[in-house]
């Protein structure tokens, strides 16, 4: 298969998947495999951090009317500066673990059956939240505070510590368990992948950006593009989806696909290797 057309598959399955509670990273593992997608060598990750970039600009993009509104008005208007005080709170405890365990978790944990235990119990816990009775406490984004973002920062490290846990599901949940309504989860959980994504995304490209020619700029530029599309689409869809929806059938689908990914281990169609 060429070059190009894999870069344009894994782009759609980083647009579809980074925000979706069903883990990017563990997609783009499992799909990376079945590909058979190899990146020269001395360039591994590097095209999956910069089609990651794409993804996160399309939030910025998705999100940018609202975002020069709060940059005029943050001098004055308590609301914003609140907003922005609590997205920083949930950011640092991602930074500090990230900084800490993050090239350690990549050489030791980024293969298809860490991904696979990932997506079923990630799953089961995203159904059981969901059966939970609960009487959401905060229906605004301006109405999170620095408290529960902190809380809802410490639970989306799940998705470092464990690759294929998903950031959006563990945040999105994590801000429900916490008292928000599941709009305002999944919108705090788009704010927040700003500082987290975004910080992690530059720094890691600033890191290889020698390597970039190396990796096919062509191809790595065809996956972004394509990444930023269905991402931007897939925004939209999201947050349409759960102002009247519930996460039961992403909680299936998380058991089925791993389920499916430790059948396809067996039969040897993937290899259980460490993909970084």
């Amino acid at each position: 298969m060429p070059d190009w057309i894999q870069a344009i598959i894994l782009g759609i399955v980083e647009g579809v998947t980074e925000f979706l509670p069903i883990s990017s990273t563990g997609h783009l593992i499992v799909a990376s495999d079945l590909l058979r997608f190899q990146e020269p060598a001395g360039t591994q990750g590097t095209f999956e951090v910069v089609i990651q970039g794409g993804a996160i600009l399309a939030v910025l993009v998705y999100y940018l009317r609202d975002l020069l509104g709060q940059a005029r008005s943050i001098r004055s208007d308590k609301n914003v500066q609140r907003l922005w005080l609590t997205v920083i709170a949930a950011s640092v405890p991602a930074v500090v673990i990230g900084f800490a365990f993050g090239d350690r978790i990549k050489e030791t944990l980024f293969r298809p059956d860490v991904v696979a235990t990932a997506l079923i119990v990630g799953g089961v816990l995203m159904y059981l939240i969901e059966l939970r009775p609960r009487t959401a406490t905060t229906t605004r984004l301006e109405g999170v505070n620095p408290v529960q973002g902190f809380w809802i920062g410490l639970i989306q490290c799940l998705a470092i510590l464990w690759p294929g846990f998903s950031r959006s599901a563990s945040s999105i949940l994590g801000g429900m368990f916490l008292g928000l309504d599941r709009p305002t989860a999944t919108k705090f959980s788009f704010y927040l992948s700003i500082p987290t994504l975004g910080g992690a995304t530059l720094y890691d490209l600033l890191k290889n950006a020698h390597k970039l020619g190396q990796a096919g700029l062509a191809n790595v530029l065809i996956g972004s593009a394509v990444s930023f599309v269905t991402a931007y689409l897939v925004i939209g869809w999201l947050l349409r989806f759960v102002a009247t929806n519930d996460f039961k059938g992403f909680a299936i689908y998380r058991v089925l696909a791993g389920l499916v990914i430790l059948a396809l281990i067996y039969f040897g169609v993937i290899q259980n290797t460490l993909r970084t």
